[in-house]
């Protein structure tokens, strides 16, 4: 190991481990935890070596980095592409430091300082930072691109905060990864100008498009600035207070809602979600951040109500977000259409962001639950086994003639005008190992079954937690604790909702038959008695080095069926096996998928198939007479446009 990636994993465990202080429960940082075998160690890998680089290559042809160096008078030429460009540059940084921190590259450190020249350029003397504006000045171009006459004068709908926000994350991730402040200055002097800016008694705003508040609060947490959070804040508070944003253009003349932009009553008193889900799943990851920092009742109460509108009445299956294309917003209660859906892959990044924030506050498995569906269905699907295409959208049904991807294909697109969904999924997928573990106390939680080598600190001694496991395929999980001595602690592994009878965390999806097989727990081979609390399964004793603890979990097919308020799932049952939910595509089944029925109390048969998709667990039944083959969600459209469906007309047996 290099000086410098010693360097680096030193800074980003001290800076990630105090920013999670405020947090009752504290992450694991993902610098602690190797994934190095399983299910996900080749989807990381493909990350770090395709998608990474095919993101940079597409925002170089595309002249969003080139924006920068036109901005900064490095380069001639015009400005190109949309005002919230600067955003998917920013987020492919983020995700190439987090990838720098676990494998050092010294091409790609070099190509991120590179771009930081650009960056440090285009920014103006007094810390503004937004191509479009630098470079096309105050001018009809740039009134038409909806970015406003002026500084500030259209945040509804500018994405000038937006674009920081995602330059604050990512400013901050370089700096764990390198120790170099050159990002984190440019990031810092635009925190500072903006905060001289806006704020009470001077320029009252609120971003039309969530983002800035993350950002704000990572800032806080690598400086320990209390103005930042305070700015966080301040932009969180004023939403819904349009009797104090006097300069802020009224929603209903701007062609977009107040609850659209979660701008229709104050935060505190918003109860269900509404509007744009992305921007909303940003706000809810932020507020979770100031009810953990700031112990704010009023926040959390807030919160909980909001969480249980969308686990109760507006979540796919596929954990998706986001029943219209029109606003891409959440619908009305239990509005979930299937061929229509939405989902936007953005919006199932910032559920598990939102989620993840949930258990780190109250310590209940049900949000890791719900982090676990997304992970593996709506969001995975969001990208394809080789890294270079996309969703945009993730229906639960298709015709294979629609092109429901942002109108440009009825499969995956390697890239869009806006290409929001690409660049988050690269940023999201080198920090999975930071999910799998936490600590509170003498109790270490595993949320996560993934094959890794890990160190996590426990009352401030290093533990080594080696995990193996075939999951999502297989339920069994082999969990080797390995402290320096022996040491008195609780594992708190979780029990997944799916493993003891439902799919989802309330009322808005069920099994139809809810029996499950009690899961078992041996340590060193002995079964051992466990206390379930809040969704895990609590182990506690003085752990020895070379300890085994192996969970198993029982894992059917099961027939799930949606509330009967779901009018597009009436009648209709889909198909999950652990935490993957399972569709039909035509490829598999003789072009059809829409018109399949499955009787009622099909036996499907799981058969693990290493060779196709990438290596999938297929389930064989039978239809009318006829076989049946239903393929992860996931792993969908990757044989070229067919039909697929994840919901499906259910019929009697024939005796």
């Amino acid at each position: 190991m290099t000086k410098r990636t010693v360097y680096a994993l030193v800074l980003s465990l001290l800076t990630t481990v105090a920013s999670a202080q405020d947090y009752p429960i504290v992450p694991v940082p993902f610098t602690s935890v190797a994934i190095n075998g399983g299910f996900w160690q080749s989807r990381l890998a493909t990350n770090r070596t395709v998608t990474i680089p095919f993101d940079f290559r597409k925002c170089e042809e595309t002249g969003r980095i080139a924006n920068f160096a036109v901005a900064g008078g490095l380069a001639k030429g015009t400005f190109k592409g949309k005002r919230y460009d600067d955003s998917d540059v920013f987020k492919v940084v983020e995700g190439a430091s987090y990838s720098l921190q676990t494998h050092y590259d010294v091409k790609l450190d070099h190509y991120l300082d590179s771009l930081i020249t650009l960056f440090a350029a285009a920014q103006e003397p007094d810390g503004y930072l937004y191509t479009i504006r630098t470079i096309l000045k105050d001018s009809a171009n740039i009134k038409d691109d909806q970015a406003g006459p002026t500084r500030f004068s259209y945040v509804a709908g500018s994405h000038e905060l937006y674009n920081v926000g995602h330059m604050y994350e990512a400013a901050v991730a370089h700096f764990q990864a390198t120790g170099k402040r050159s990002f984190l200055n440019v990031a810092l002097k635009n925190a500072d100008y903006l905060m001289r800016t806006i704020g009470p008694d001077k320029l009252i705003v609120v971003p039309g498009h969530q983002e800035i508040e993350i950002g704000l609060v990572k800032l806080y947490r690598v400086t320990n600035d209390k103005r930042y959070i305070d700015f966080a804040r301040f932009l969180l508070d004023m939403r819904g207070r349009a009797d104090k944003r006097p300069l802020f253009p009224d929603p209903a003349k701007t062609g977009q809602g107040a609850s659209y932009l979660q701008d229709h009553l104050p935060v505190t008193q918003q109860k269900t979600a509404v509007g744009h889900s992305v921007r909303a799943g940003y706000m809810y990851a932020a507020m979770s951040d100031i009810a953990a920092i700031q112990k704010d009742k009023a926040y959390m109460d807030a919160l909980l109500a909001i969480w249980n509108d969308v686990v109760e009445r507006k979540q796919y299956l596929t954990g998706g977000l986001g029943a219209r294309g029109h606003g891409e917003a959440f619908g009305e209660a239990y509005e979930l259409p299937n061929d229509v859906a939405y989902a936007e892959t953005c919006a199932a990044v910032a559920n598990m962001l939102w989620n993840h924030r949930m258990f780190l506050l109250t310590g209940e498995a049900k949000y890791m639950d719900v982090f676990e569906r997304v992970l593996y269905n709506g969001f995975l699907a969001g990208v394809s086994l080789e890294g270079d295409s996309f969703f945009y959208v993730n229906p639960l049904a298709s015709d294979g003639k629609r092109k429901f991807n942002v109108g440009q294909a009825a499969t995956r697109a390697p890239w869009f005008g806006t290409s929001c969904c690409p660049t988050n999924v690269v940023r999201f997928l080198p920090s999975l190992p930071g999910y799998i573990y936490a600590t509170k106390g003498n109790n270490v939680f595993v949320n996560l079954f993934l094959t890794n080598q890990s160190t996590v600190s426990v009352n401030g001694k290093p533990v080594q937690i080696r995990q193996e496991t075939n999951y999502p395929w297989d339920g069994k999980l082999s969990v080797t604790v390995q402290p320096k001595q022996a040491q008195t602690f609780t594992m708190q592994l979780r029990l997944p909702g799916w493993a003891s009878g439902k799919p989802m965390p309330g009322y808005l999806y069920d099994y139809v038959n809810t029996a499950a097989k009690a899961p078992i727990l041996l340590v060193n081979g002995k079964p051992v008695p466990y206390i379930t609390e809040n969704g895990y399964a609590r182990v506690s004793r003085t752990w020895k080095p070379g300890d085994r603890l192996e969970w198993t979990l029982d894992m059917p097919v099961r027939e799930v069926k949606a509330n009967e308020q779901v009018t597009d799932d009436r009648n209709r049952v889909a198909i999950e096996r652990g935490p993957v939910v399972y569709c039909a595509e035509g490829a598999d089944n003789g072009g059809q998928a829409l018109s399949l029925a499955v009787p009622a109390g099909t036996a499907f048969r799981p058969q693990m198939l290493p060779d196709k998709l990438g290596g999938i667990v297929s389930l064989s039944g039978q239809e009318a007479g006829k076989s049946l083959t239903l393929i992860p969600y996931y792993a969908w459209s990757h044989r070229g446009p067919n039909e697929m469906a994840v919901w499906f007309g259910q019929v009697k047996p024939t005796k």
